[in-house]
């Protein structure tokens, strides 16, 4: 609203220097309009004539399914607001399986309720108001577990498939589907070919690839796009003089850990085996990333978060502590977005 209607102050947050395009130019929806645009090849991309100081194969960090959706969609409204509007409609999407989640597997008694807990949170607030693919990544990841719970395996792996396509943790899911069918051969004493099916995952890189060898002339060009592979140590994040980290203010950083593998523990339990192995693979991954920005790499297990503590969601008391904290988390929305983008003098590549 601020951003739409040019007004100068809300809430103390100035916003008389910046107007919608500040939402466009939020990290990293103008990144994923290049490969739309020119779908990876380096002569259409030399020839948008970009003033960022970056290299044609550093776009193959942003693969190709939330591209190839805002090209879909770019005939009818443009590049820029596609970004937006492929977010927008991904979010409905996430939104809309996370609630046939909780149907599905009778999670909780207020389904409704979690649901707008889960869409509320701060960080994906944000993602899931500009361009970005993270909403779309969980859509997909979503919907791989629902469809692999319910032993529809094809369906499990095209999903899976897609979220690779879409952000590369997505193959973790082979890893967690991996370690259940493995604790069902322990405890069950059988193997089943069905299970195979989710080797249709390995198909999303696979096309990825494929994708980047016909623009790049790279098979491997994901591999040679730049700095864009932050798995290091555990809790590598703690280094202040890391490219990417920068600051010593990590104190949220122990409090998203702490969350997450309390939410570990507590699906250890589960009936349901692919939550927990999917949020501990996810987890333990997370955990390597040297990236200040683990509240963003760490979204895909918020779900399941929401899912493990369920009861505490939906109370009373936090639903009037959701209410109180609302206004927070919108000026910590608008406060990210003010400063969080890339600066651009000439718009022409984009539009």
């Amino acid at each position: 609203m601020p951003f739409l209607l040019n007004i100068d102050s809300w809430f103390g947050l100035h916003f008389s220097n910046v107007d919608f395009a500040t939402v466009y130019q939020n990290y990293d929806g103008l990144l994923y309009i290049v490969p739309a645009k020119t779908l990876y090849n380096l002569k259409a991309i030399s020839n948008l004539n970009l003033e960022l100081n970056l290299s044609p194969t550093y776009f193959a960090a942003h693969l190709p399914l939330y591209p190839i959706l805002i090209r879909t969609l770019a005939p009818l409204v443009g590049f820029l607001k596609s970004s937006l509007l492929v977010t927008l409609l991904s979010s409905v999407g996430l939104a809309t399986v996370f609630y046939s989640f909780l149907k599905t597997f009778n999670l909780t008694k207020a389904p409704f309720i979690l649901t707008i807990i889960v869409v509320l949170f701060p960080r994906l607030y944000v993602v899931r108001s500009v361009g970005s693919p993270e909403t779309l990544f969980i859509l997909l990841v979503l919907s791989s577990i629902l469809f692999f719970e319910k032993k529809q395996y094809i369906v499990a792996g095209i999903f899976g498939a897609l979220s690779v396509m879409t952000k590369t943790p997505g193959i973790l899911l082979v890893v967690a589907y991996g370690f259940v069918f493995v604790e069902r051969m322990i405890k069950e004493k059988r193997f089943s070919f069905n299970w195979l099916w989710i080797g249709f995952i390995g198909l999303g890189p696979l096309l990825v690839s494929t994708i980047y060898w016909v623009g790049y002339g790279d098979f491997l060009a994901y591999f040679h796009s730049g700095d864009n592979i932050h798995l290091i140590s555990p809790y590598a994040v703690f280094n202040a003089e890391a490219k990417w980290v920068g600051t010593v203010w990590l104190d949220d950083i122990l409090f998203y850990y702490a969350l997450y593998i309390f939410t570990v523990l507590t699906l250890w339990n589960t009936k349901f085996r692919s939550f927990f192995y999917f949020t501990a693979v996810f987890l333990a991954a997370t955990l390597f990333v040297q990236h200040r920005d683990i509240a963003r790499y760490s979204l895909p297990i918020w779900p399941f978060a929401a899912i493990a503590f369920e009861k505490f969601f939906t109370s009373k008391r936090f639903l009037i502590l959701s209410v109180l904290l609302f206004p927070g988390i919108l000026l910590y929305a608008w406060n990210f977005m003010l400063h969080n983008y890339l600066p651009v003098s000439d718009w022409t590549a984009f539009l």
